[in-house]
């Protein structure tokens, strides 16, 4: 799942006619470097949430579009705001795909900039035979998020630790179980029918809290798209 229902105030005026997910980075959409990510690495069914102009991403993509290198994928789409008139944040935009994901699925936003990142078969693999409910991707902390998110114990789970402490920055690379966004944890029916908005963070501390959060620190390149400014230098880089 790619997460692309997002206004991006903070990209004004860019995203007033472009969804954040489209603005390109060398030629090329931020959301689809994700797509041929995932698809070289054998997961061409994908699903992408959308509120803000999301009639153009379904228009540049379609269903079923032939990306460079990787071929055709298979895509979904889970409509916000045609269904609600506002985007679900991020829990509430998952649960309400919920129903049209595999039963452990990746979950990535489209306006990260991480063109090394490897959605490995073989990391999906260990996490299906882990106890844990969802396993995260945390970087080190960029200049805008000094005090990072979650800590890291030595034996790769996430924890929540407050403020201050040794903490990293989720990249929001992560792959979840479906059952990690259960009713009793979230309070949302699955397909969450009332369009209830979300927010993902208090979910993740709390199954940490459970110990059923796995992480790894990934030391790659990684942008988070978040501002004219870092989209200009990402630009001008070769």
């Amino acid at each position: 799942m790619i997460l692309a229902a997002g206004r991006g105030e903070r990209m004004r005026p860019l995203t007033d006619q472009t969804p954040k997910p489209l603005l390109t980075v060398h030629d090329k959409p931020l959301m689809q470097w994700h797509m041929e990510a995932m698809a070289k690495a054998g997961f061409h069914d994908q699903l992408i949430n959308t509120a803000w102009l999301g009639a153009q991403i379904e228009s540049r993509y379609g269903l079923n579009p032939n990306l460079p290198e990787v071929g055709h994928i298979r895509l979904r789409y889970s409509h916000e705001g045609q269904a609600f008139g506002y985007a679900l944040e991020t829990a509430g935009g998952i649960v309400r795909a919920l129903p049209s994901l595999a039963a452990i699925f990746w979950v990535v936003a489209g306006d990260i900039y991480a063109p090394e990142f490897n959605f490995s078969m073989e990391q999906w693999q260990a996490f299906e035979r882990s106890t844990n409910l969802a396993h995260l991707w945390l970087v080190p902390n960029p200049a805008h998020n000094p005090g990072g998110d979650f800590g890291l114990s030595e034996d790769g789970q996430a924890l929540n630790l407050p403020k201050p402490n040794q903490l990293f920055t989720f990249s929001t690379f992560a792959l979840y179980k479906k059952e990690f966004f259960d009713p009793l944890w979230t309070g949302m029916p699955q397909g969450n029918p009332q369009g209830k908005a979300a927010p993902l963070a208090p979910l993740l501390r709390a199954a940490m809290d459970r110990g059923q959060v796995g992480a790894s620190l990934y030391t790659g390149p990684w942008t988070d798209v978040g501002t004219p400014e870092r989209l200009r230098e990402l630009n001008s880089k070769p």
